[in-house]
């Protein structure tokens, strides 16, 4: 960089982590039409804007690898939440949860069921195929950068709604084209959900057939297993059974074990891992800063209630003989099943949000089942039964399911990145991680605990899932890259967010840049939004 050009911005004063986990450096960066132009100790020329990093961390803007704001980045394209987290990039349709494709024919049912994931949005849907609700997510103005995955859940409810059985060889085709469809239009790959209806119904014929379609195209598979707690190793081999027939790389979303009984032994899925990766699978996972997960409290039912979708489940929670058989299953062990209840019990099982605002419901939110059970003078399954019905199905949990150490041990693998997993709902008891996952790690695991080093944590919130996810030419401080930057301070970073207030933003953030404009200081939003929709640069056939 000569002597007399002006930069956009420069940052001065700054302990530069890249992103590629080397230690930090003392340095200056120049940032022009969008991208890093020069990195350097000591920068010539003049700039527009300086930044006095104040000695604190400049690094690359944090990824969130598994999000479910398909609809949130529509509905409120500032996206507080995360970009006061320091997160510039997201990635979408996660779980097999997604909003497109859509068919008129089956589209109340896609809405029931992903409203107590992605939320709700209030206006009419200008798409209908993934090609269009990519086009709305390109032409709308946004504070980050996206990609998209394709959902299973919406493709196989666009050809069979909650069918419960196999696809048959033309339904598979159909899916098949849609895949194409989406892949065709930038999808980074094909992300599937085979713990809920409807993705627990489809069989390995179809799943390969579909993978198969995105790996022609270079994508990835990612995937949330059929189970996570008794059954997870079982669960590990069907994915790596369908990856490798596909010859697909393999995601699994938010690796973790649940149940008491099960706690500390997270090391043999880490095992398994690292012994398929010697076999040449290309494997990888992401986990949250936290020992709750959130869901739809649907799940949390057998999955034989589910089929037909969410009006067929509501009529067998009003049958007697039904509810009986419910009552029954959730009492025991179902092989295959996760019975989450048995696993963890009813305490540790919370409603985190329920249908509507002047709701009398209300009340129950942040109230375990056994709280909620003594408040109403039932039992908890008549409790959890009853307020499905009085919610139309439409209620969301928190459950309390992992061990610290755990996580800890997933954080430290070397193929572990970070996603929040954050469901953006309205409301006031909503899981933490939605505010708090990438300063929690930053606070909690690297300076409190010393779980990992402060280059390596970055390296997993950056330059590692820019890498997996098709971020290209983001995620490292170097020449040429676009310029998304976090300035941060080591010592007063923070997550503020707690189960009790989850809608608090961090402490620490001092800046957030996305493709070299200002979008946040000091948990304020600038007027910029300048983020773009990424689409996979695919070579196929």
């Amino acid at each position: 960089m000569g002597g007399g050009r002006m930069y956009d911005y420069k940052f001065i004063n700054a302990r530069i982590v890249d992103g590629t986990g080397n230690p930090w450096f003392r340095g200056e960066i120049g940032v022009k039409d969008g991208k890093i132009v020069s990195v350097s100790k000591n920068l010539e020329g003049e700039s527009l804007h300086v930044i006095d990093a104040e000695h604190q961390i400049v690094c690359p803007g944090f990824i969130d690898v598994h999000t479910h704001d398909d609809l949130a980045v529509i509905s409120n394209p500032d996206h507080e939440p995360k970009l006061f987290q320091g997160v510039t990039s997201e990635v979408l349709a996660n779980c097999g949860f997604g909003c497109a494709p859509v068919n008129k024919l089956t589209r109340k049912q896609l809405l029931q069921y992903i409203s107590p994931v992605l939320g709700t949005y209030s206006r009419e849907w200008g798409w209908k195929s993934f090609k269009e609700y990519v086009s709305v997510l390109s032409e709308r103005s946004t504070s980050m950068n996206l990609v998209s995955q394709v959902a299973h859940g919406a493709v196989r409810i666009a050809v069979m709604g909650f069918e419960s059985r196999p696809a048959t060889s033309q339904e598979i085709e159909e899916m098949k084209a849609l895949v194409e469809e989406a892949m065709q239009a930038g999808a980074i790959g094909l992300s599937l959900g085979l713990l809920y209806a409807p993705g627990c119904y489809a069989d390995r014929a179809e799943l390969i057939a579909l993978s198969k379609v995105a790996a022609r195209y270079g994508g990835i598979l990612n995937c949330h297993m059929r189970a996570e707690g008794d059954s997870l190793l079982e669960s590990m081999n069907e994915v790596f059974d369908i990856a490798e027939a596909a010859e697909i790389p393999l995601h699994i979303s938010h690796l973790k074990l649940i149940g008491v009984n099960n706690w500390g032994k997270i090391h043999h899925a880490l095992e398994w891992i690292e012994s398929k990766k010697a076999q040449g699978l290309d494997v990888t996972c992401d986990i949250y800063t936290y020992t709750a997960g959130s869901s739809t409290l649907m799940s949390i039912l057998p999955s034989w209630v589910s089929e037909g979708g969410v009006e067929k489940a509501l009529m067998r929670l009003s049958n007697p003989k039904q509810r009986a058989k419910i009552k029954n299953d959730m009492g025991r062990s179902v092989k295959g099943w996760d019975n989450f209840v048995e696993m963890l019990g009813w305490d540790r099982v919370v409603v985190s949000a329920v249908n509507g605002e002047a709701n009398t419901n209300k009340a129950i939110e942040g109230m375990n089942f056994l709280e909620i059970a003594e408040h109403r003078k039932q039992e908890p399954v008549e409790c959890l039964m009853d307020l499905l019905l009085e919610e139309q199905g439409c209620v969301t949990m928190i459950l309390h399911q992992m061990s610290e150490e755990d996580v800890k041990a997933v954080l430290r693998s070397d193929y572990s990145m970070i996603g929040s997993d954050g469901l953006p709902l309205s409301s006031e008891k909503i899981h933490p991680r939605h505010f708090g996952t990438f300063p929690r790690l930053l606070s909690k695991y690297v300076r409190d605990e010393k779980v990992m080093p402060l280059q390596q944590a970055i390296r997993k919130m950056t330059s590692f899932s820019a890498q997996r996810f098709g971020f290209k030419r983001r995620g490292i401080v170097q020449e040429g890259y676009f310029a998304d930057l976090v300035v941060f301070n080591e010592q007063e970073i923070r997550d503020r967010a707690t189960f009790e207030k989850p809608r608090q933003y961090p402490d620490g953030i001092k800046y957030v840049m996305v493709n070299g404009r200002l979008v946040a200081r000091h948990n304020h939003k600038t007027a910029e939004r300048p983020g773009v929709f990424v689409p996979l640069q695919y070579k196929c056939c």
